[in-house]
């Protein structure tokens, strides 16, 4: 188990130090998300491709382990089906508030770094913010540059 966790630490400080898809996508959806707490920003950009996520990027700052959540995001989404995303979005969600996975969750890959945050609920808007913004930009609410909070996690 601590090989793991190691495994797991290893993942989460690669993303922050080197944090992948860091970029602006030209004509993408976007949206604006801010952690009001600890001052966390992210901007998540979407392109689509009638219902695949045919490139996704973020911009912003925030601690070691929001932007390796942002980052993480990126490369797992990038290529998958739209249902797909809101499924790893939604396991995602559960998986560092409850410490679970729904039954019927996708395979996690990397996105499984995450789930010991559950065990530190102050970290659990960290982790999240990526995922609430791109869900609000894959769902058009941060088209004009809307800040989505995480005020409700």
């Amino acid at each position: 188990m601590d090989d793991l966790r190691e495994l797991y630490q290893e993942v989460i400080l690669d993303h922050s130090r080197k944090p992948r898809n860091l970029r602006a996508i030209a004509h993408a959806r976007r949206a604006e998300g801010f952690n009001a707490l600890c001052g966390d920003r992210v901007t998540i950009f979407l392109h689509l491709e009638g219902d695949t996520v045919a490139d996704v990027s973020f911009q912003g700052s925030g601690c070691a382990i929001s932007t390796a959540a942002a980052s993480t995001l990126t490369e797992t989404l990038k290529g998958r089906p739209v249902a797909e995303a809101e499924r790893l979005y939604h396991a995602f969600h559960k998986m560092v508030t409850e410490g679970e996975l729904p039954a019927d969750a996708p395979d996690m890959g990397k996105l499984a770094a995450f789930a010991g945050v559950a065990e530190f609920p102050m970290r659990v808007k960290c982790a999240t913010l990526a995922w609430h913004t791109m869900e609000a930009a894959l769902h058009g609410k941060g088209e004009d540059g809307e800040i989505v909070s995480t005020e409700d996690d």
